[in-house]
């Protein structure tokens, strides 16, 4: 049994609060158990210069970490002076996974940003991202609908994400951060709510691991997603 008598295939606590911050046209606090990212949505009627012409829209994200969303406190990315490459790395993740979720031609020439600050982290925070972002990202886009400035919803389905690790030879689903910093492999699965995969991202920490194993974090993974994206729905009031 894991810590708060959590089953191996089981999710921590997650809420999901919609307009969490006055200003942004989408926002939302995640909470992964202890893991907690205000995730925003902000809508610009212009796109990047490489699409000029192609009567399409973007979505790019930026990831950032409080300097004590840890327990030591952290440099910021500008006070550091360089970019913290696993930020970017992460940034790039939430941006192609919401990518994945829109008809980018739906939305015309605009972009939207999403930030993802992580202002506690317990591990699981690019899953929490994701998975908050979404929301965050439907609310901004049904600001559009509702304006009148797009003609539906460019959102057909739900995206969520959630990790999964081999932990003292086990599988288990959704790791704190006590677990990811101990075990033997470590899984990110992004999904879509019908279950296919949209992005896999898979490491062996500290051992190499079989493909029976790869097969029950799946199958865990399944299990979550199928589980967030209810919540997903739940917190936005509508079937996506």
């Amino acid at each position: 049994m894991r810590f708060n008598n959590r089953k191996n295939s089981e999710l921590r606590p997650i809420n999901i609060t919609r307009h969490y911050t006055k200003h942004a046209e989408g926002s939302v606090l995640i909470e992964f158990g202890e893991t907690k990212v205000i995730c925003t949505a902000t809508i610009e009627d212009k796109i990047p210069q490489f699409l000029a012409g192609k009567n399409q829209g973007w979505i790019s994200a930026e990831y950032s970490m409080l300097p004590r969303a840890t327990h030591i406190r952290n440099k910021r990315d500008g006070i550091a002076g360089r970019v913290n490459p696993r930020a970017q790395e992460i940034s790039r993740l939430i941006g192609r996974s919401l990518r994945a979720a829109i008809d980018l031609i739906q939305i015309g020439e605009r972009q939207i940003l999403i930030d993802c600050d992580v202002i506690q982290a317990d591990g699981g925070t690019r899953t929490a991202s994701i998975t908050g972002a979404f929301v965050a990202l439907y609310d901004a886009l049904t600001k559009l609908v509702e304006s009148g400035k797009i003609n539906r919803h460019p959102i057909s389905k739900c995206l969520a994400a959630v990790s999964v690790g081999v932990y003292q030879g086990i599988p288990i689903l959704d790791l704190d951060y006590d677990e990811d910093s101990k075990c033997d492999s470590d899984m990110n699965f992004v999904m879509f709510d019908d279950l296919s995969l949209v992005e896999v991202q898979g490491t062996a920490e500290g051992a190499a691991f079989s493909r029976k194993e790869m097969d029950e974090m799946l199958d865990f993974a399944e299990l979550g997603i199928a589980q967030l994206v209810a919540l997903q729905k739940q917190a936005i009031g509508l079937d996506v």
